[in-house]
């Protein structure tokens, strides 16, 4: 019987560098479209919940919600959906055009309380609803089996933050800004929505704030902050601030400019490790594939300053360089494979083994971790790989795609792609800070997956 060509994995490096400022890929996520980002800070870890543009969109075509978590912020794992339409049986009912389980799962955010983790999540045409879970990966469960707040309200795009005092405030809304007190279960609220008049549409005059929709409510330095999708379109991300957090409020100015290169946008705002970010979207994977504008979004990121008033500086429009890194990347703890500062080719799926798995999509794709710490060198390593087809190749790359080589794995058809077989190899060469890039070649007969890896000492 004619054996299967084996699969091996080849790791090469550069020679060593001085450690130096490493800088992220705008967009930050490339395995898959995203939008509407909404950062977390929990426990000295950042957690990204994204909405979802399926792959085949031209208008909103959107159906579960995403979570990707970093430490460095520039690294970002994937933990695949979180969440979908389904965790809402009441959503099952179409309205407006829009239907059911297959299309509405619009701009989430994500709060912590109390040990629990509270997904705010509009549901196009029918309303906001709440899952509430124990970690923030879920699984999130609907505890009312309703909508948190109708459809009658202009219902989409929830924000909520926890005020110094306890009281938690969720806003949401297009094209008007409305609020409410949440009570501190997370998952009602006192009295009835009320609609900003802050945010008013004027009638006969310029308005001034330019709000259309996605706001982000956050406090800092006893100042109230609401940014949001500003002017339209295109959308660039507009503020402004208050003494309270139910206003009056005053605009500000842009924190990023509306740009012809993108129609819509939604900004997430976090302080973390004494630095503050804004993130939001642009359309370059899609403009990538093709020239038609596509409701296919990326999520992107830029650091955020502040004058010594609490304005805000503007910032250009989405920087293809990206943000500095915190730290370095440790390679000798295991790495799940779906880690990634930027790739191209690269798809992410769940693995058998628990968590999310990657696989090339073409010969030639690739995965880029940057930052990586070998110390004073690797011996060693390892890599989980599960494989059905005729095989391919993993090389390892250090600071660019065609470093020299510091060793070779090979690994043998494993009979299926959830399968998994761990594979290990002699490495040389490998010290200092480096980015490291994991390079597939392969067939379309010969794909194969890889859940994690690791290099030892």
């Amino acid at each position: 019987m004619r054996t299967k060509p084996r699969l091996r994995i080849a790791v090469l490096a550069a020679a060593m560098v001085p450690a130096r400022l490493c800088v992220a890929d705008n967009p930050i996520i490339q395995t898959r479209f995203t939008a509407d980002p909404a950062p977390m800070v929990d426990r000295g870890t950042v957690y990204l919940y994204t909405s979802h543009d399926e792959d085949d969109a031209r208008g909103f075509l959107m159906r579960d919600w995403l979570c990707y978590t970093s430490t460095d912020m520039v690294n970002w794992t994937d933990h695949g959906a979180v969440a979908s339409l389904h965790n809402f049986r009441w959503a099952d009912k179409a309205i407006s055009g829009w239907g059911g389980f297959e299309n509405g799962a619009w701009a989430p955010q994500c709060i912590a309380r109390n040990g629990k983790y509270y997904l705010y999540c509009p549901v196009q045409g029918r309303g906001i609803g709440v899952l509430v879970a124990d970690q923030p990966y879920g699984p999130f469960t609907d505890p009312l089996g309703k909508p948190l707040i109708g459809p009658q309200y202009d219902s989409i795009d929830p924000t909520v933050f926890i005020d110094d005092d306890g009281q938690a405030y969720l806003y949401w809304g297009n094209p008007n800004l409305w609020y409410v007190k949440l009570n501190k279960d997370m998952i009602s609220y006192s009295g009835d929505p009320r609609k900003d008049s802050s945010f008013a549409k004027a009638t006969g005059r310029q308005d001034p704030f330019h709000y259309q929709e996605g706001p982000w409510a956050y406090k800092r330095q006893g100042r109230y902050y609401m940014a949001y999708a500003s002017t339209c379109c295109p959308e660039g991300i507009g503020y402004a601030m208050s003494a309270s957090p139910t206003g009056p409020w005053s605009f500000q100015g842009y924190i990023v400019r509306p740009n012809d290169l993108s129609s819509g946008n939604h900004p997430g705002i976090i302080d973390y490790k004494g630095k503050s970010y804004v993130f939001g979207f642009n359309y370059t994977l899609n403009r990538a594939l093709t020239s038609e504008h596509r409701e296919r979004r990326s999520v992107c990121v830029a650091e955020l300053t502040y004058n010594a008033d609490g304005t805000i500086p503007e910032l250009p429009w989405w920087r293809p360089e990206g943000v500095a890194q915190i730290g370095y990347l440790t390679p000798y703890r295991r790495a799940e494979a779906e880690t990634i500062c930027s790739s191209e080719g690269i798809r992410s799926l769940p693995s058998s083994q628990g968590g999310m798995s990657v696989y090339p999509t073409r010969d030639g794709a690739y995965i880029k971790v940057k930052g990586v710490n070998f110390g004073k060198g690797a011996r060693s390593f390892q890599a989980s790989v599960a494989s059905e087809g005729a095989g391919g190749t993993i090389e390892l790359h250090q600071d660019s795609l065609t470093g020299p080589l510091l060793g070779t794995c090979a690994v043998t058809n494993t009979g299926s792609a959830q399968k998994w077989e761990t594979v290990s190899c002699g490495i040389k060469d490998a010290s200092g800070v480096h980015d490291l890039y994991l390079v597939f070649t392969s067939t379309e007969t010969s794909r194969f997956h890889v859940d994690w890896w690791i290099f030892h000492r």
